[in-house]
This record gives C-alpha cells, structure tokens and sequence, in this order.
C-alpha cells in the first residue's frame, strides 16, 4: 500500500472516537478498525472496498441474507406510509398481521405473541410473564428462576441472572435474588465431534431434580434455557435431553422456557428448535431472524394457557404492565411481514435442512487439523473449538477470525471456539470458501 492509498482511506473514515462499541475491544478497533460500509446476499464490504464471505449471518440474524430487495422494499413503503404507532392502547394492521404469521410457525398451543425490540428485552418479559401467570393462579410463591451453567440470555439483568457465562456476568456485581442455575450439556470426553445431538447427556436434566428438592417446587416459577447454547460455542441438548426437562417441569408444575433467539426461524432447518426437537416449551423468546436482522425486534410467543390466565379483571383495565415505547414498531413488523413471506416463498427453512449435510461435512473435515479439540453441528450451525493457548484465553481464536477476515471470510469467536451461522441462503460454493479459509487459518496461526 502506497502511502498515497494509506492517507486517503484514513481520510474516510469517520471520527472513531466518540462511539463506545459493545462486546469489543474498544482501545485495539479504534487503532485496527473493521468498518462495514454495505452488504448484499452472503457478502460484505469493507469502507475500502474488501469483500467479505458473511459466514455468521451478521450476528446470527440475516436469515435471508443481507438487503434482501422485498425486505428492504417494505421497509421503505412503510417508512413512507407510517413511521411510528404507539403500543399502548392502539395498534396498526402489520403488526395484528406479523402476530398471526409468527404464531402459524409456532409450535400447536402456542398462539400469542407479545412484541420487543431485542433478544434481551424478550427474555426479561417471558421472565415477568412466568411469574405474573403463577401469581394470578394463586401460587404467588413461585418466584424463584432456573437458568443453566454456560447459558446466554441477553444482557438485562434478568438475562444475566439466569444466564451462565461469567464474563456476563462478573463485572456487575450481585444479580436478581432468587435464581439458581443447573448444569450444563458441554463435554468432550463423551461427545467430542459428535454429528448433531450427542448420545450422551440426557441424565443431565436430572440436576433440576437437584434444585427442586433444595428450593421445593412451590418456589420455582421458570426454568430457561437455549435449546441449542449458541453464545457460549454451539453447545447441542444430548438426545433426551429437552424432553427429559420438560417431563420434570411438568411434574412440578414449573414453566419451561426455550431461548431461541439465535436458533429460530429455520436456523436449524425448521421453523424453531422446539419443533425440530419436537419438545413444546410454555414460553419461547425470540428476535434476529425475525426481521431477518433488517430493524431490530423480538418477541414472546406464549402458550393459549399463559395469555389466557393474564385475560381476568374488568374488561378495560390493563392485564400485564409491562411493554416498549417501540414494541411492534411500524418498520419493524413491515420487515418482519416481508420477512416471513420470504422465508415461505423461498423455502429456505427447507433449504437450511437440504444444506446440513454438506455443511456438516465439511466441517468435520477439518478434524485433525491443528488445535481443533472438537466439531459440533446441527441446521446451519456449526463450531469448531480450539484448544487455548496457556495463559491466554480467546487469543487463539482471535487470531483465527482475524486471518479469516483479511482471507476474506468473516467467522464469529465466542471465547476460543469460532462459530458459524450462514444465511439461509448461502450454497455449497460458499461452504466450501469457508471450510477452505478455516482450513489454511489454523494451519497458518
């Protein structure tokens, strides 16, 4: 690079110094900054025109891709038509009709969605939602929440109280009172480079057995986890598993949530986690590919039993207060609509499924090669974990993902496992640029 080309992309860039970037290491980006300028379908570019292979779908979220034009296309007519409807006390069509779309994907029973505007905010209202419903039947006592080791539930301080990753979580102190955790799936010894759901692990669940002889069942409200543990590394349920949680939460009257922020809405070949596992949850938080990641949004999709119990009192008073100045934001149901007609008309949930056997193949190919200690798949996820270097946890992984990148291929690194979610979208050419790139990083670092 001349010193001519150096001073003129320095002259593009934007100020850095005012922005304080989540999840990062601030004082290094802004001396080694990675700034996105546009994206379409599986690729990315960077402000000095780099051409990046977007093998995490964003942040696990652009399902569709990237721009997709009746996504974008919808977003704009609605912009131009109504910006923005209060939640309360009023509404506006698209959002009536996002509702309807979302609970025809959703498993049976599960007919009612409440809108959010991210992961995070739809895990603290399914929190409150489980221990309002048990109020109203009489058991107020049920306060108490069952999260898991390891487990990633935003970032409000509901969803790091119940959530299990403890650099979420250290830094902040004392949590919610009244929450415990079980353990968690993750082992190498039994399950190291299974092909989808471990074989081993399903007795696991019993721990919940464990807390309710500590704290009595009457004192439990909820028990939350991520069907699939993204965050923490693709951490997969072994076989029995969820269904093992559900039988012990409907022995003792516990309401069961299923995280699945990250693996709804074909993510994992079916329209969520707990169709695919075929394990019905009483409450389900979502977001992401909700919008296809295009304008920020989440949801809870609640059980006919739930919504029910809350509809008591005179008609007009208010029956759950809780609720966002942008929950069902206008832009953000007209992409969600568009979103879900995409999904149907391009049928990628089934293209998602059609795809999981190459995608698992060719990153268990990658068994073997230098610091790789397991592979783990399902859907269109999969992650390759790392053996640390002493001393220096997450490094390694980082300097994968930063081989990758200027390789032109973007990888996602939760401590020292390198993630991947594709757009649902993305073909086999594209697979095999990833697993080629992944290849000659970890021979290269």
């Amino acid at each position: 690079m001349t010193d001519n080309t150096a001073r003129r992309l320095q002259a593009d860039l934007p100020d850095l110094q005012s922005y304080w970037m989540p999840f990062t290491g601030n004082r290094n980006f802004k001396k080694h900054p990675r700034l996105i300028s546009r994206a379409s379908g599986v690729h990315c570019w960077t402000h000095d025109g780099h051409k990046l292979l977007d093998s995490i779908a964003g942040l696990w979220c652009c399902n569709a891709g990237h721009c997709h034009p009746k996504i974008v296309e919808a977003i704009q007519k609605q912009a131009a038509v109504l910006d923005y409807a209060t939640a309360f006390q009023m509404g506006h069509p698209a959002i009536f009709e996002l509702a309807n779309k979302v609970a025809d994907l959703a498993p049976d029973g599960m007919d009612y969605v409440f809108f959010v505007n991210s992961g995070s905010e739809a895990v603290d209202t399914a929190l409150k939602m489980a221990i309002g419903y048990h109020r109203l039947r009489g058991e107020g006592t049920r306060t108490r929440l069952i999260g898991r080791e390891r487990g990633y539930h935003g970032v409000g301080f509901g969803g790091m109280s119940v959530g299990g990753m403890s650099p979420n979580r250290k830094m902040f102190g004392v949590m919610l009172p009244g929450v415990d955790h079980i353990s968690h799936t993750h082992n190498l010894e039994h399950n190291a480079y299974t092909k989808g759901q471990p074989q081993w692990g399903a007795h696991l669940a019993d721990d919940l057995e464990r807390l309710v002889a500590l704290h009595d069942a009457s004192n439990i409200a909820a028990v939350i986890v991520e069907p699939i543990a993204g965050s923490t590394g693709v951490v997969l349920p072994p076989k029995g598993y969820l269904q093992r949680l559900r039988e012990i939460c409907d022995r003792h009257g516990i309401l069961l949530i299923f995280d699945e922020v990250i693996c709804a809405f074909g993510r994992v070949g079916d329209s969520f986690a707990a169709s695919r596992f075929g394990v019905t949850p009483d409450l389900i938080t979502t977001a992401k590919g909700l919008t296809s990641g295009t304008v920020p949004m989440g949801a809870v999709i609640a059980k006919k039993e739930i919504y029910d119990t809350f509809m008591t009192g005179p008609e007009g008073a208010i029956e759950f207060f809780h609720g966002y100045t942008y929950s069902g934001h206008p832009l953000a149901a007209a992409a969600g609509n568009a979103t879900m007609d995409v999904y149907r008309e391009e049928g990628l949930f089934e293209r998602a499924r059609s795809l999981e056997p190459y995608l698992e193949d060719g990153l268990h190919s990658l068994k073997g090669e230098p610091y790789v200690v397991d592979i783990r798949n399902i859907g269109l996820i999969g992650a390759v974990e790392l053996q640390p270097i002493e001393g220096k946890p997450t490094a390694r992984a980082m300097q994968l993902f930063s081989h990758c990148f200027d390789k032109g291929v973007i990888v996602r690194t939760t401590g020292d496992t390198a993630a991947f979610s594709p757009p649902l979208i993305i073909e086999k050419q594209h697979i095999d640029q990833i697993i080629d790139t992944v290849r000659a990083a970890l021979r290269a670092i």
